[in-house]
């Protein structure tokens, strides 16, 4: 048995309504819109109107049709109670006949002759038209009600509210008596933004009384309202609040206190904060606590940065002074190196432990079991050193450089040990290499 709305706009008695949004059939009228009945869900606050006729025609009308019949279109649209006598045609005879008129009706309106005309396709076209139009969801719109008495908004302090919004601002409605000399220019100002301006004449609380007014029925003059922003500081609109509230509305109260702006969403009671004087929001203390921690991590960043510069240039120092070790194999491997640098220069320009005379002990590298003994020697003493176990690649690189009077990728590139002291450092077994951010760190590996 097909159920179609009864002829009164409501629901029929054998179709319950559901909510749309969580299919709660508790429910309680709000309403017209548009001429329709419009209902409020009691579980989760959403509007929506009462259900309409969503089966096609077309395929209602085929899917009943037989074949058998072979009337004309006149004979279809014809009313058959004037085929009737007069004298037969009364209250009684109606009532009891109602249900065998309205079956010859159907039956002659999905006879093969009207199905096929073209009055019936214009009539499809117009319902399918119809429909499609129904089911397009309406886009819903938040709207903006300032009392320009009582606040001032700037741009980026609009902004602000509209993203808190789920909808966008579409409307924005400013209230105050714009005679009074206070108020400056602040209706050109407002008007050149987009605000409509409502005058209201002096008195106290005659801003508000305005906003209450128009607000409780701004459904009536912007049906796809779902979220109003009430803009004033004064307790008397809590009552402007609730009422919207009520209608099933999404409401967000903004006040000001001294220089921060308070937003309350007052069906979540979530409540946001701006700052006024630096036209910025004003976090909660877990991401006040996020946001310094990245400064300090970008900080922390930026030091080693600044140390990798300082290795870079401490390289070239000792590239630029030209030490460089003694290549002939038949000689010690200890040899002593005069250089023309003072212990002051190099403690100062290098960051090394101060030197005591004028001479540096340069060790010969000829292998790469010479170079990796060196770094192991060199890693030795400076764990003996400090508490650690793992020493920056730059800070190794210095000590080595210190050991045999060349940068460490010199070495490597002349012993033909790869492209770069990182990547010898991944060949040695003895040693553990890992990366830490755009860091590497060496340790001497275990069980070596």
């Amino acid at each position: 048995m097909l159920e179609v709305p009864s002829g009164n706009g409501e629901p029929s008695l054998n179709h319950k309504i559901k909510c749309p949004k969580c299919e709660s059939t508790s429910y309680r009228k709000n309403g017209r819109r548009n001429g329709k009945q419009n209902y409020l869900c009691k579980n989760c606050g959403k509007q929506f109107l009462e259900p309409t006729f969503s089966e096609p025609q077309e395929s209602f009308l085929t899917a009943s049709t037989n074949g058998d019949a072979e009337k004309a279109v006149f004979e279809a649209t014809e009313p058959k109670a004037k085929q009737l006598p007069e004298d037969t045609i009364t209250e009684k005879s109606l009532d009891s006949g109602s249900s065998t008129l309205a079956q010859e009706l159907l039956q002659s309106l999905i006879s093969n002759g009207f199905l096929e005309s073209i009055a019936f396709k214009e009539v499809i076209q117009k319902a399918q038209l119809f429909f499609e139009s129904q089911s397009e969801p309406k886009q819903g719109i938040a709207i903006l009600l300032l009392d320009a008495e009582n606040i001032k908004i700037s741009t980026n302090t609009e902004k602000y509210i509209a993203s808190i919004c789920q909808y966008p601002l579409n409307v924005k409605i400013a209230f105050a008596n714009w005679r009074n000399s206070s108020m400056g220019k602040q209706d050109t100002e407002l008007y050149e933004r987009g605000y409509q301006l409502i005058h209201v004449p002096e008195g106290k609380n005659s801003a508000d009384a305005k906003m209450i007014a128009l607000g409780a029925s701004i459904l009536q003059s912007y049906p796809t309202t779902e979220e109003v922003i009430v803009c004033s500081s004064d307790g008397l609109l809590i009552h402007l609040c609730n009422e919207l509230q009520n209608q099933g509305l999404s409401v967000y109260w903004v006040r000001r206190h001294s220089q921060t702006l308070q937003v309350e969403n007052r069906r979540s009671g979530d409540i946001n904060y701006y700052s006024l004087a630096m036209e910025t929001e004003i976090p909660s203390l877990e991401k006040v606590v996020q946001q310094i921690e990245s400064l300090i991590k970008a900080e922390q960043q930026a030091i080693d940065s600044r140390l990798s510069d300082l290795a870079t240039v401490t390289n070239l120092f000792y590239e630029r002074c030209h030490i460089t070790s003694n290549k002939n194999k038949s000689e010690p491997e200890e040899i002593i190196l005069t250089e023309e640098i003072t212990p002051q220069a190099l403690e100062t320009e290098i960051g090394l432990e101060s030197a005591n005379d004028a001479t540096i002990v340069i060790k010969s590298i000829n292998s790469k079991e010479d170079l990796e003994k060196v770094i192991v020697e060199i890693l030795g003493q400076m764990k003996g050193q400090s508490s650690e176990t793992k020493f920056s690649v730059d800070v190794l690189a210095r000590e080595l450089q210190k050991f045999v009077g060349q940068s460490p990728n010199s070495i490597v590139k002349k012993l033909k040990l790869g492209s770069s002291f990182t990547k010898f450092l991944e060949t040695c077994s003895t040693l553990k290499l890992t990366q830490k951010g755009k860091k590497f760190e060496v340790a001497i590996a275990s069980g070596s």
